[in-house]
């Protein structure tokens, strides 16, 4: 998810850039074939042989230098099976190449395709990410502001080199195009070649192939431009499906009506991007929770996140089906745990301060931050997330009924993490003050995120602070965040990698509970059992939606009982 500028704007060059390329081209080509030295023009095979070159070892590159790490030695055997396979590569990429490259289209689509194929190989370089159909989603459903965060002077500068001057190439040379008939028999002949070539290769050394592949699937991930063209088909496939009917999962949701006039006043914070490892709370050797450590709270030692990604892991965490079920694109056309909340009678409020809800919110009265009167905290496109605690603290002041509060936090979201606090935050230093974070040393990778973790130690206190202030409401508050983060690790940044084989900075991420004692006098559940099983036992996102029902005392034929993460501490009632 995974990781957004290159696609951001790809989609606006597939949107914009191919009519106004065809339309030019006739004009450039005409005015650069009479202003060139007669030198620099190419025969169409060996043009074909170039752009294959560049192609598959260029801005394959990252792809070559993850097989040769990928190996289990580094003698002259693996380097030649590392060089097999960019020999593979190139075949492949020169027969597509012969397949495509024609005349008033070739300089077009070739520019297209280094455009794309550029800002994929940028980002594949620099932060280690991998292209598949959810990162693709990510591209699609994020804003401008997120995606011009990753802009940066090294980076244009690395774009410049591997797309500009590739395309002044290209426009400066005149393809050189046999008649017709003698063109595609020249191209046959050269398809034909290259096939007998490559499965030469691939006999002789099929063995290492296919062991090398079934161990290393998501490799092909990293093959440039197959990857993102492959994802984004599929993912364009899942858009212009059908919609599907909208599904209720509940006609009769209830919610248990207490005998006590008490409000039950819940939040629940929507973390952004914290990993657990960050977490003083959880035996992190740094100070990152100084004020939450004074808390009472119940501490999930260890969860797992739905996803990698916002795009994933936030309408998941919300959805009744559990990770291995769940499906982004039906989930839209689903009822998820806010309308199950609202139906039972709550007054659901949403406080957006991120990039979005996900389609979660979609049916509930939602707050942009960004779109509110916050000067003091706000910066054009983004906010501090104590604007969060101004929009808590005016609803709490309007309670009228039984209430449910969201708050989606900015959190720690890179690779601007130093925009993320304001200036009394920047306690470890030296900082990476740059979004080039992979030009930054660990330390002052680790000292910028570990000061959003700290602020964030800081909102999540305030809220408790601010519920603390209201004595007579049955309150409580849930803060969890939607998934991890890379800071480094194995040269991999940021979050968004493929769900089976992402790191675990990007997958475990902090859960913890905090209740009034007015809830607490409730006795429905142990809380000594549960601050008990909060360390001992293993969580995921799949548990979030049954627990909040539980808690909340909502009665729907859509909870489970086994993903209720307080069900086995649950007080029972004598007969």
């Amino acid at each position: 998810m995974i990781e957004r500028l290159f696609c951001y704007l790809l989609f606006m060059y597939f949107h914009v850039m191919p009519s106004l390329l065809i339309k030019k081209e006739l004009e450039v080509h005409k005015f650069l074939s009479n202003s060139i030295n007669k030198k620099l023009s190419i025969d169409s095979s060996f043009f074909i042989f170039i752009v294959s070159f560049y192609f598959s070892f260029v801005l394959n590159s990252t792809l070559l230098y993850k097989i040769f790490n990928n190996l289990y030695s580094f003698d002259l055997e693996s380097s030649l099976f590392v060089i097999s396979i960019g020999i593979i590569l190139f075949i492949i990429q020169y027969i597509i190449f012969n397949c495509i490259v024609f005349p008033f289209i070739a300089k077009p689509l070739l520019i297209l395709l280094l455009i794309s194929s550029g800002f994929v190989h940028y980002v594949m370089h620099s932060y280690g990410i991998f292209i598949d159909k959810d990162m693709i989603r990510n591209i699609f459903e994020t804003n401008a502001y997120e995606s011009f965060e990753y802009v940066s002077l090294s980076g244009i500068l690395h774009i410049l080199f591997i797309i500009v001057l590739p395309i002044l190439g290209i426009q400066f040379l005149d393809i050189r195009f046999k008649p017709f008939k003698q063109e595609i028999c020249t191209r046959i002949k050269q398809i034909v070649i290259a096939i007998a070539v490559l499965l030469s290769v691939i006999v002789i050394q099929y063995r290492d192939y296919s062991v090398f592949v079934r161990n290393n699937r998501e490799l092909r991930k990293l093959v440039n431009p197959l990857n993102y063209i492959y994802s984004t088909f599929r993912y364009l496939e899942e858009r212009i499906k059908v919609k599907p009917q909208f599904v209720i999962l509940d006609e009769n949701v209830t919610k248990t009506v207490s005998p006590d006039s008490q409000k039950t006043v819940f939040v629940l914070i929507l973390g952004e991007t914290a990993r657990s490892n960050n977490f003083s709370l959880y035996g992190y050797e740094r100070q990152t929770n100084p004020l939450l450590s004074a808390q009472d709270l119940f501490v999930f030692r260890d969860v797992t996140s739905c996803g990698t990604s916002t795009a994933i892991s936030v309408p998941c965490m919300f959805s009744h089906l559990g990770r291995g079920d769940f499906n982004v694109e039906t989930a839209k056309y689903t009822e998820n745990l806010m309308d199950l909340i609202k139906k039972a009678g709550y007054d659901v409020l949403w406080v957006e301060n991120d990039n979005g809800c996900k389609g979660v919110c979609d049916r509930v009265q939602v707050k942009n931050t960004v779109l509110s009167d916050h000067q003091k905290d706000c910066f054009k496109d983004y906010c501090y997330d104590e604007v969060l605690l101004t929009e808590l603290q005016n609803k709490l002041d309007n309670i009228t009924t039984d209430t449910v509060i969201v708050l989606h936090m900015i959190g720690s979201h890179g690779p601007a993490y130093f925009r993320r606090y304001p200036s009394m935050f920047d306690v470890f230093k030296p900082t990476c003050n740059t979004v080039e974070i992979q030009n930054c040393s660990q330390n002052e990778i680790l000292n910028t995120y570990d000061n959003t973790i700290l602020y964030t130690d800081y909102i999540i206190n305030q809220s408790i602070e601010l519920l603390k202030k209201y004595p007579d409401y049955k309150s409580g508050l849930i803060y969890v965040s939607d998934h991890g983060e890379s800071l480094g690790e194995n040269n991999i940044y940021l979050h968004g990698f493929p769900y089976q084989i992402a790191p675990k900075e990007q997958k475990k991420v902090p859960m913890m509970l905090w209740v009034s004692d007015v809830m607490k006098k409730e006795k429905r559940i142990d809380f000594e059992c549960l601050k008990k099983e909060a360390q001992e036992k293993a969580y995921t996102h799949d548990h979030l939606f049954h627990s909040i029902l539980n808690l909340l005392q909502v009665k729907s034929m859509t909870y489970d009982s086994t993903l209720d993460l307080f069900h086995s501490c649950r007080i029972r009632s004598p007969v």
